[in-house]
């Protein structure tokens, strides 16, 4: 007996006035410039080839006991092209736009040249049979979640689901061979049924080692299994680019069309009084180069050519503002009108999405705006640093060139947000909205706090629409593209500092909480040591930020 009960999609309709609708971006793609293998609609990843499939059967959608939908369904992939094989079904969130995909297969290699070769086996194979993860079997309603068992040598990377008893036929999927296969880790849970026994869960998966060098490609599958059976143990697998030279990956004219066609728009807020500025700006207005043990430091060339290049971040040099206090001031303000992107291009997901990370370069970072309760205290000196790097990364599909999610960089976090959850100021073209004084990013305007939101207690950071834009979709330079092969992109002398672009100051900021404490009526007091932890551990000090190069994820992922 489950702890609830779901019901089946023919007997209740009542409770679906309507499947989720299909998403498209605002405005239809361009005609991309050609050459390689960008857009093409497929991808050879070495021994296999293979595309998207975005049409499905319904097999099986669920509720709880008092008809409130649980939010997934689970599809059967439609319409998969002549010699292209299945490699598991879909789930899907009711509650969005239905978007998603399935990857299927066929192998690269010819029939005559694989007779030819006996030592290799074929790359694709049908399973030898299906192992029954877990069913639901009652008068009202049945469903079945079904494991391919691959001969040996092969690992199944897709569950199959049926509303019947029968074990689905080898013909519906194909295992791949091992060697063609990453290992995966599970992501988001999207479902948990509850029953005395076990309890089953679905969840997404994602490549275990995900970033610029890493080859893991998602198929767009889902794992499912019974927690409480310690016996059941399944590998969670994907797809394995060998193709070294990444035929999918945008060339330089296809990377320059997608900035101009998907840039967004950056809106500063309306009382951001510390702006972007281009990092040669900064440098020619004055900023300084410190050495450690030597006082006095040295003006940094217009260019950077100066800068101290390679090794890592030691403590050894450091770039400050200058003495002069009308000089500090003109530079702490930035200058909207020089600022520019800086992008780094780079493989996402074995090559199978393409990155592209806009830096936003601001000479200096404003004091923080604490909230306790409903109080809003503006800092005077906690949370100012000089020399802020924020950015954020469009992830474009290299089998259309469709902007498929954009990540928020917010402080020393941030998170992935679908296109379909975006704002758009003019065809297919993305807001961005910089916080103020912090310049975190966000997709909305709003408040949004950094600490306890339960509590009300945390740093503001504030977005809103204002005069002060930075439309990256033209105002941008491409400052690195590894992959595109020596000498196609020039990296800025600055991008080899691996410093920071500021001091490093401590601040008392205990006793500056302390304060607030006393000013707070009783009843919304805290303990000194609870509401210290509260707030982010950057209000400890003044550090200025390393550069983009020093940062996780320029060869990584993204923070999850």
């Amino acid at each position: 007996m489950f702890g609830f009960e779901c019901f089946c999609w023919d007997s209740f309709p009542e409770f679906f006035d309507s499947d989720p609708l299909p998403f498209s971006l605002p405005s239809p793609l361009p005609q991309w410039p050609q050459g390689g293998g960008f857009a093409g609609g497929r991808i050879s990843l070495g021994k296999i080839e293979v595309t998207k499939v975005n049409k499905f059967e319904k097999v099986w959608r669920c509720t709880n006991s008092n008809g409130k939908a649980l939010g997934f369904t689970f599809y059967r992939p439609l319409e998969i092209p002549d010699g292209f094989s299945c490699l598991g079904y879909y789930c899907h969130s009711n509650d969005q736009p239905l978007r998603g995909h399935v990857l299927v297969a066929r192998e690269t290699t010819s029939k005559s040249q694989a007779d030819c070769s006996e030592s290799e086996s074929p790359a694709l194979k049908k399973p030898l049979n299906y192992s029954l993860i877990w069913c639901m079997d009652s008068h009202d309603e049945c469903v079945y979640f079904w494991l391919p068992n691959p001969p040996k040598g092969y690992k199944a990377v897709g569950i199959v689901v049926t509303t019947n008893p029968d074990e689905p036929k080898a013909e519906e999927v194909r295992c791949v061979r091992t060697d063609l296969t990453e290992v995966c880790e599970t992501s988001d849970l999207l479902l948990t049924i509850k029953s005395k026994k076990n309890s089953f869960q679905v969840w997404n998966t994602q490549p275990c080692d995900r970033g610029m060098l890493a080859r893991g490609v998602s198929v767009g599958t889902f794992f499912c299994g019974t927690y409480f059976d310690s016996e059941q143990v399944v590998d969670v697998v994907c797809l394995k680019n060998l193709d070294s030279l990444l035929h999918a990956m945008p060339n330089l004219n296809q990377i320059h069309a997608l900035i101009e066609h998907y840039g967004p728009t950056v809106y500063f807020h309306p009382d951001e009084k510390y702006m972007p500025s281009s990092v040669s700006w900064f440098f020619k207005n004055g900023a300084i180069l410190y050495t450690a043990g030597n006082a006095k430091g040295k003006a940094i060339d217009y260019h950077g050519t100066n800068l101290p290049g390679g090794g890592y971040n030691d403590g050894a040099f450091w770039i400050d503002l200058p003495t002069d206090e009308d000089a500090r001031s003109n530079l702490k303000k930035g200058n909207i009108e020089s600022a520019e992107l800086y992008v780094h291009v780079k493989p996402a997901l074995g090559g199978a999405f393409t990155d592209i990370a806009m830096w936003v370069f601001c000479p200096f970072n404003g004091p923080a705006t604490l909230k306790v309760s409903l109080m809003n205290i503006e800092m005077n000196k906690i949370g100012e640093h000089v020399g802020d790097w924020e950015h954020f990364t469009l992830r474009v599909s290299n089998f259309t060139g469709e902007l498929w999610s954009v990540f928020f960089s917010e402080h020393s976090g941030g998170k992935w947000v679908n296109a379909f959850d975006l704002e758009f100021i003019k065809e297919n073209k993305p807001i961005v909205y910089s916080s103020r004084h912090g310049h975190a990013s966000y997709p909305h305007a709003g408040t949004y706090l950094q600490g306890s939101s339960k509590l009300g207690i945390g740093v503001r950071n504030d977005a809103a629409k204002s005069n002060f834009i930075l439309d990256s979709s033209f105002r941008y330079k491409i400052v690195a593209a590894e992959y595109l092969g020596d000498g196609v992109i020039t990296e800025p002398c600055w991008l080899q500092y691996m410093r920071e672009w500021g001091p490093t100051i401590v601040y008392d900021s205990r006793s500056e909480i302390e304060k607030i404490i006393d000013m707070l009526p009783i009843f919304v007091r805290f303990s000194v040591e609870n509401l210290f932890e509260l707030f982010p551990t950057e209000l400890s000090g003044e550090e200025g930020p390393t550069g983009p190069k020093e940062k996780d994820n320029w060869l990584g992922d993204e923070y999850c």
